[in-house]
Protein backbone atom coordinates (compact mmCIF):
# COMPACT_ATOMS: atom_id res chain seq x y z
CA UNK A 1 0.00 0.00 0.00
CA UNK A 2 1.11 3.62 -0.44
CA UNK A 3 1.57 6.02 1.89
CA UNK A 4 -1.49 9.12 1.95
CA UNK A 5 -0.69 12.50 1.08
CA UNK A 6 -3.59 15.27 1.58
CA UNK A 7 -4.71 16.93 -1.27
CA UNK A 8 -6.97 19.62 0.14
CA UNK A 9 -9.82 17.39 1.69
CA UNK A 10 -9.23 14.48 -0.85
CA UNK A 11 -6.93 11.63 0.60
CA UNK A 12 -4.27 10.44 -2.45
CA UNK A 13 -2.78 7.01 -1.40
CA UNK A 14 -2.87 5.05 1.87
CA UNK A 15 -5.84 2.98 0.83
CA UNK A 16 -8.18 5.36 -0.04
CA UNK A 17 -10.55 5.53 -3.16
CA UNK A 18 -9.02 6.19 -6.45
CA UNK A 19 -9.70 9.65 -7.49
CA UNK A 20 -10.37 11.55 -10.53
CA UNK A 21 -8.39 14.62 -11.36
CA UNK A 22 -8.50 16.74 -14.44
CA UNK A 23 -6.80 20.08 -16.07
CA UNK A 24 -8.89 23.29 -17.23
CA UNK A 25 -8.05 24.88 -20.97
CA UNK A 26 -8.97 27.82 -19.45
CA UNK A 27 -6.20 30.90 -19.29
CA UNK A 28 -5.89 30.56 -15.73
CA UNK A 29 -6.03 34.60 -15.23
CA UNK A 30 -9.18 34.50 -16.39
CA UNK A 31 -10.97 33.66 -13.26
CA UNK A 32 -14.59 33.76 -14.39
CA UNK A 33 -13.83 31.37 -17.21
CA UNK A 34 -11.71 29.20 -15.17
CA UNK A 35 -14.54 28.66 -12.49
CA UNK A 36 -16.84 28.63 -14.93
CA UNK A 37 -15.27 25.06 -16.47
CA UNK A 38 -14.19 23.98 -13.01
CA UNK A 39 -18.01 23.81 -12.16
CA UNK A 40 -18.56 21.82 -14.78
CA UNK A 41 -16.29 19.79 -14.04
CA UNK A 42 -17.32 19.11 -10.43
CA UNK A 43 -21.09 18.22 -11.72
CA UNK A 44 -19.59 15.50 -14.23
CA UNK A 45 -17.34 13.93 -11.03
CA UNK A 46 -14.30 15.56 -11.05
CA UNK A 47 -12.43 15.60 -7.68
CA UNK A 48 -9.35 16.92 -7.84
CA UNK A 49 -8.46 19.76 -10.30
CA UNK A 50 -5.84 21.03 -11.98
CA UNK A 51 -4.71 24.54 -13.59
CA UNK A 52 -1.63 25.61 -15.32
CA UNK A 53 0.56 28.49 -13.78
CA UNK A 54 2.31 30.02 -16.72
CA UNK A 55 3.19 33.30 -15.44
CA UNK A 56 2.64 35.83 -12.56
CA UNK A 57 -0.85 37.32 -13.14
CA UNK A 58 -2.18 33.13 -13.60
CA UNK A 59 -0.39 32.31 -9.53
CA UNK A 60 -2.61 35.70 -8.42
CA UNK A 61 -5.52 34.48 -9.65
CA UNK A 62 -5.20 31.11 -7.68
CA UNK A 63 -6.90 32.87 -4.65
CA UNK A 64 -10.13 34.17 -5.96
CA UNK A 65 -10.88 30.66 -8.47
CA UNK A 66 -10.46 28.73 -4.84
CA UNK A 67 -13.36 30.90 -3.37
CA UNK A 68 -15.67 29.89 -5.71
CA UNK A 69 -15.03 25.99 -6.09
CA UNK A 70 -15.28 23.10 -4.02
CA UNK A 71 -12.69 20.67 -4.85
CA UNK A 72 -8.85 21.10 -4.69
CA UNK A 73 -7.10 22.63 -6.63
CA UNK A 74 -3.42 21.86 -7.71
CA UNK A 75 -1.00 24.19 -9.81
CA UNK A 76 0.93 23.06 -12.70
CA UNK A 77 4.44 24.98 -12.72
CA UNK A 78 7.59 24.69 -15.05
CA UNK A 79 10.68 26.42 -13.86
CA UNK A 80 10.25 29.67 -11.91
CA UNK A 81 10.42 28.81 -8.75
CA UNK A 82 8.71 32.20 -7.45
CA UNK A 83 5.09 30.96 -9.68
CA UNK A 84 5.08 28.13 -6.88
CA UNK A 85 5.83 30.35 -4.00
CA UNK A 86 3.09 32.66 -5.05
CA UNK A 87 0.84 30.38 -6.06
CA UNK A 88 1.48 28.43 -2.22
CA UNK A 89 0.65 31.71 -0.59
CA UNK A 90 -2.57 32.14 -2.67
CA UNK A 91 -4.01 28.66 -1.34
CA UNK A 92 -3.26 26.48 -3.47
CA UNK A 93 -4.28 22.72 -2.26
CA UNK A 94 -1.05 20.89 -4.50
CA UNK A 95 2.12 21.88 -6.83
CA UNK A 96 3.24 19.94 -9.93
CA UNK A 97 6.71 20.84 -10.28
CA UNK A 98 10.02 19.29 -10.73
CA UNK A 99 12.80 20.16 -8.26
CA UNK A 100 15.58 19.63 -10.94
CA UNK A 101 13.82 22.33 -13.50
CA UNK A 102 13.99 24.82 -11.31
CA UNK A 103 17.11 25.84 -10.76
CA UNK A 104 20.00 25.65 -7.49
CA UNK A 105 19.63 23.87 -3.85
CA UNK A 106 17.98 27.33 -2.29
CA UNK A 107 15.52 27.33 -4.88
CA UNK A 108 14.58 23.98 -4.30
CA UNK A 109 14.47 24.85 -0.49
CA UNK A 110 12.04 27.88 -1.07
CA UNK A 111 9.46 25.24 -2.95
CA UNK A 112 10.12 22.82 -0.34
CA UNK A 113 9.86 24.98 2.97
CA UNK A 114 6.60 26.93 1.50
CA UNK A 115 5.20 23.85 0.88
CA UNK A 116 5.86 22.10 3.87
CA UNK A 117 4.23 25.38 6.17
CA UNK A 118 1.37 25.17 4.68
CA UNK A 119 0.90 21.21 4.20
CA UNK A 120 0.88 21.25 0.59
CA UNK A 121 1.95 18.15 -1.27
CA UNK A 122 4.11 18.34 -4.24
CA UNK A 123 3.70 15.99 -6.98
CA UNK A 124 6.35 14.86 -9.13
CA UNK A 125 5.56 14.86 -12.43
CA UNK A 126 8.17 13.23 -14.81
CA UNK A 127 7.27 13.16 -18.96
CA UNK A 128 8.68 10.77 -21.55
CA UNK A 129 9.01 13.81 -23.91
CA UNK A 130 11.12 16.26 -21.18
CA UNK A 131 13.35 13.70 -19.53
CA UNK A 132 16.75 14.80 -18.48
CA UNK A 133 19.60 14.71 -21.63
CA UNK A 134 22.47 12.45 -19.94
CA UNK A 135 19.78 10.35 -18.34
CA UNK A 136 18.20 9.78 -22.33
CA UNK A 137 22.09 9.15 -23.62
CA UNK A 138 22.14 6.86 -20.40
CA UNK A 139 19.23 4.56 -21.25
CA UNK A 140 19.02 5.50 -24.85
CA UNK A 141 15.57 6.76 -25.08
CA UNK A 142 12.76 7.47 -22.11
CA UNK A 143 12.86 3.91 -20.99
CA UNK A 144 11.22 2.98 -17.90
CA UNK A 145 13.89 3.14 -15.68
CA UNK A 146 14.76 6.29 -17.28
CA UNK A 147 11.28 7.66 -16.11
CA UNK A 148 11.62 5.79 -13.03
CA UNK A 149 15.56 6.99 -11.98
CA UNK A 150 14.10 10.53 -13.25
CA UNK A 151 11.63 10.73 -10.68
CA UNK A 152 13.95 9.31 -7.61
CA UNK A 153 16.51 12.23 -8.81
CA UNK A 154 13.90 15.06 -8.17
CA UNK A 155 12.98 13.22 -5.08
CA UNK A 156 15.97 13.66 -3.47
CA UNK A 157 16.26 16.86 -4.35
CA UNK A 158 13.47 17.78 -2.85
CA UNK A 159 14.23 14.81 0.31
CA UNK A 160 17.51 17.25 0.97
CA UNK A 161 15.23 20.24 2.65
CA UNK A 162 13.55 17.53 4.72
CA UNK A 163 10.25 17.07 2.53
CA UNK A 164 8.76 13.78 1.60
CA UNK A 165 4.95 14.97 1.33
CA UNK A 166 4.99 13.89 -2.65
CA UNK A 167 3.03 11.81 -4.90
CA UNK A 168 5.01 10.67 -8.52
CA UNK A 169 3.89 10.18 -11.65
CA UNK A 170 5.92 8.75 -14.49
CA UNK A 171 3.71 9.47 -18.19
CA UNK A 172 4.81 8.96 -21.90
CA UNK A 173 2.18 8.41 -24.78
CA UNK A 174 3.34 4.90 -25.13
CA UNK A 175 0.75 1.95 -23.08
CA UNK A 176 3.46 -0.46 -22.50
CA UNK A 177 6.03 2.32 -21.87
CA UNK A 178 3.42 3.80 -19.54
CA UNK A 179 2.74 0.51 -17.80
CA UNK A 180 6.37 -0.60 -17.46
CA UNK A 181 7.38 1.91 -15.52
CA UNK A 182 4.57 2.49 -12.91
CA UNK A 183 5.04 -1.18 -12.25
CA UNK A 184 8.70 -0.42 -11.72
CA UNK A 185 8.05 2.93 -9.42
CA UNK A 186 5.43 0.45 -7.39
CA UNK A 187 8.01 -2.22 -6.51
CA UNK A 188 10.78 0.66 -5.35
CA UNK A 189 8.94 2.89 -3.37
CA UNK A 190 5.68 3.55 -1.92
CA UNK A 191 4.61 7.14 -2.74
CA UNK A 192 0.98 7.30 -4.06
CA UNK A 193 0.80 7.06 -7.79
CA UNK A 194 -0.74 9.66 -10.19
CA UNK A 195 -1.60 7.62 -13.08
CA UNK A 196 -2.12 8.82 -16.61
CA UNK A 197 -0.76 8.79 -20.35
CA UNK A 198 0.51 11.79 -21.43
CA UNK A 199 -0.46 13.16 -25.36
CA UNK A 200 -3.03 10.04 -25.26
CA UNK A 201 -4.91 11.85 -28.70
CA UNK A 202 -8.47 12.62 -29.41
CA UNK A 203 -11.49 10.52 -27.88
CA UNK A 204 -11.75 7.80 -29.89
CA UNK A 205 -7.81 6.41 -29.75
CA UNK A 206 -6.96 8.31 -26.68
CA UNK A 207 -9.92 6.80 -24.61
CA UNK A 208 -8.79 3.57 -26.09
CA UNK A 209 -5.48 4.09 -24.86
CA UNK A 210 -5.87 5.28 -21.58
CA UNK A 211 -8.52 2.49 -20.63
CA UNK A 212 -5.86 -0.04 -21.72
CA UNK A 213 -2.92 1.82 -19.58
CA UNK A 214 -4.56 3.53 -16.79
CA UNK A 215 -7.14 0.31 -16.65
CA UNK A 216 -4.40 -2.40 -16.69
CA UNK A 217 -2.35 -0.26 -13.93
CA UNK A 218 -5.83 -0.23 -11.61
CA UNK A 219 -6.05 -4.00 -12.57
CA UNK A 220 -2.53 -4.86 -11.04
CA UNK A 221 -3.14 -2.63 -8.06
CA UNK A 222 -1.45 0.22 -8.77
CA UNK A 223 -2.32 3.85 -8.76
CA UNK A 224 -3.83 5.91 -5.95
CA UNK A 225 -5.36 9.15 -8.83
CA UNK A 226 -5.94 9.18 -12.27
CA UNK A 227 -6.54 11.49 -15.19
CA UNK A 228 -7.01 11.13 -18.65
CA UNK A 229 -5.91 13.07 -20.95
CA UNK A 230 -7.82 13.70 -24.15
CA UNK A 231 -7.80 16.76 -26.78
CA UNK A 232 -11.34 17.24 -26.18
CA UNK A 233 -13.78 18.84 -23.66
CA UNK A 234 -12.05 18.34 -20.53
CA UNK A 235 -15.37 17.12 -19.10
CA UNK A 236 -15.14 14.33 -21.41
CA UNK A 237 -11.94 13.50 -19.38
CA UNK A 238 -13.82 12.98 -16.41
CA UNK A 239 -16.60 10.81 -17.73
CA UNK A 240 -13.95 8.92 -19.34
CA UNK A 241 -12.38 8.51 -15.92
CA UNK A 242 -15.47 7.40 -14.11
CA UNK A 243 -15.88 4.76 -16.70
CA UNK A 244 -12.14 3.21 -16.42
CA UNK A 245 -13.12 2.89 -12.76
CA UNK A 246 -16.24 0.82 -13.12
CA UNK A 247 -14.91 -0.86 -15.44
CA UNK A 248 -11.94 -1.65 -13.22
CA UNK A 249 -14.52 -2.74 -10.11
CA UNK A 250 -13.38 0.12 -8.38
CA UNK A 251 -16.55 2.44 -8.60
CA UNK A 252 -20.12 2.35 -8.41
CA UNK A 253 -21.45 5.63 -7.74
CA UNK A 254 -24.25 5.25 -10.60
CA UNK A 255 -25.36 2.47 -13.41
CA UNK A 256 -23.65 0.12 -15.43
CA UNK A 257 -25.33 -0.92 -18.79
CA UNK A 258 -24.25 -4.73 -20.22
CA UNK A 259 -25.14 -5.03 -24.06
CA UNK A 260 -24.85 -8.34 -25.94
CA UNK A 261 -23.29 -7.19 -29.82
CA UNK A 262 -26.08 -8.86 -31.87
CA UNK A 263 -25.99 -11.84 -34.10
CA UNK A 264 -27.84 -13.34 -36.45
CA UNK A 265 -30.87 -14.49 -34.15
CA UNK A 266 -31.30 -10.38 -33.47
CA UNK A 267 -35.08 -8.95 -34.88
CA UNK A 268 -35.06 -5.90 -32.86
CA UNK A 269 -32.95 -2.71 -33.17
CA UNK A 270 -30.97 -4.07 -30.51
CA UNK A 271 -27.97 -1.07 -31.23
CA UNK A 272 -30.71 1.39 -31.13
CA UNK A 273 -32.23 0.46 -28.16
CA UNK A 274 -28.76 0.27 -26.18
CA UNK A 275 -28.35 4.18 -27.19
CA UNK A 276 -31.15 5.19 -25.99
CA UNK A 277 -31.29 3.55 -22.89
CA UNK A 278 -27.49 4.57 -22.33
CA UNK A 279 -28.65 8.07 -23.01
CA UNK A 280 -31.39 7.83 -20.56
CA UNK A 281 -29.11 6.18 -17.89
CA UNK A 282 -27.57 9.42 -17.66
CA UNK A 283 -29.91 10.92 -15.18
CA UNK A 284 -30.18 7.92 -13.07
CA UNK A 285 -27.92 7.71 -10.00
CA UNK A 286 -28.75 4.19 -8.34
CA UNK A 287 -25.54 1.80 -8.44
CA UNK A 288 -27.47 -0.92 -10.92
CA UNK A 289 -26.29 -3.35 -13.16
CA UNK A 290 -28.61 -2.78 -16.61
CA UNK A 291 -29.09 -5.08 -19.03
CA UNK A 292 -29.93 -5.02 -23.19
CA UNK A 293 -29.88 -8.28 -24.65
CA UNK A 294 -31.04 -8.90 -27.96
CA UNK A 295 -32.70 -12.50 -27.42
CA UNK A 296 -35.51 -13.85 -25.27
CA UNK A 297 -34.05 -17.40 -25.80
CA UNK A 298 -30.61 -16.47 -23.15
CA UNK A 299 -30.76 -12.93 -23.25
CA UNK A 300 -32.40 -13.08 -19.52
CA UNK A 301 -29.85 -16.35 -18.35
CA UNK A 302 -26.50 -14.38 -20.29
CA UNK A 303 -27.17 -10.84 -17.96
CA UNK A 304 -28.63 -13.08 -14.74
CA UNK A 305 -26.47 -11.08 -12.81
CA UNK A 306 -27.96 -7.51 -13.73
CA UNK A 307 -30.14 -5.74 -11.40
CA UNK A 308 -32.55 -5.62 -14.64
CA UNK A 309 -32.85 -5.67 -18.28
CA UNK A 310 -34.63 -6.28 -21.68
CA UNK A 311 -34.20 -8.92 -24.54
CA UNK A 312 -35.52 -8.34 -27.77
CA UNK A 313 -37.77 -10.72 -29.46
CA UNK A 314 -40.11 -10.42 -32.83
CA UNK A 315 -42.25 -7.25 -32.13
CA UNK A 316 -42.16 -8.01 -28.34
CA UNK A 317 -39.76 -8.39 -25.43
CA UNK A 318 -38.80 -9.52 -22.11
CA UNK A 319 -38.41 -7.43 -19.40
CA UNK A 320 -36.58 -8.86 -16.28
CA UNK A 321 -35.00 -8.64 -12.94
CA UNK A 322 -31.82 -10.23 -11.90
CA UNK A 323 -32.57 -13.76 -14.20
CA UNK A 324 -36.30 -13.59 -13.56
CA UNK A 325 -38.83 -12.94 -16.45
CA UNK A 326 -41.22 -10.17 -15.17
CA UNK A 327 -43.50 -9.84 -18.55
CA UNK A 328 -43.56 -9.36 -21.87
CA UNK A 329 -43.85 -5.95 -23.37
CA UNK A 330 -44.79 -4.73 -26.91
CA UNK A 331 -41.45 -3.69 -28.67
CA UNK A 332 -42.19 0.23 -28.47
CA UNK A 333 -42.93 -0.13 -24.84
CA UNK A 334 -39.42 -1.91 -23.86
CA UNK A 335 -37.52 0.95 -22.82
CA UNK A 336 -40.28 3.11 -21.01
CA UNK A 337 -41.48 -0.12 -19.07
CA UNK A 338 -37.44 -0.58 -18.42
CA UNK A 339 -37.37 2.67 -16.53
CA UNK A 340 -40.47 2.16 -14.52
CA UNK A 341 -38.93 -1.05 -12.98
CA UNK A 342 -35.67 1.11 -12.75
CA UNK A 343 -37.82 3.46 -10.65
CA UNK A 344 -39.05 0.98 -8.78
CA UNK A 345 -36.34 -0.49 -7.44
Amino acid sequence: MTRPIQVGNITVGGGAPVSIQSMTNTRTDDVAATVEQILRLEEAGCQIIRCAVPDLAAARAVGAIKERIHIPLVVDIHFDYRLALEAAAAGADAVRINPGNIGGPERVKAVAQACRGRNIPIRVGVNGGSLEKELLAKYGGPTPEALVESAFGHIRLLNRWDFDDICVSLKTSSVPGTIAAYRLMAERSDYPLHVGLTEAGTPRMGLLKSAVGIGGLLALGIGDTIRVSLSADPVEEVYAARDILRAAGLRRDGPELIACPTCGRTKIDLIGLANQVEERLKGVEKPITVAVMGCVVNGPGEAREADVGIAGGDGEGLLFRRGEIVKKVPQEALVDELFRLIEAL
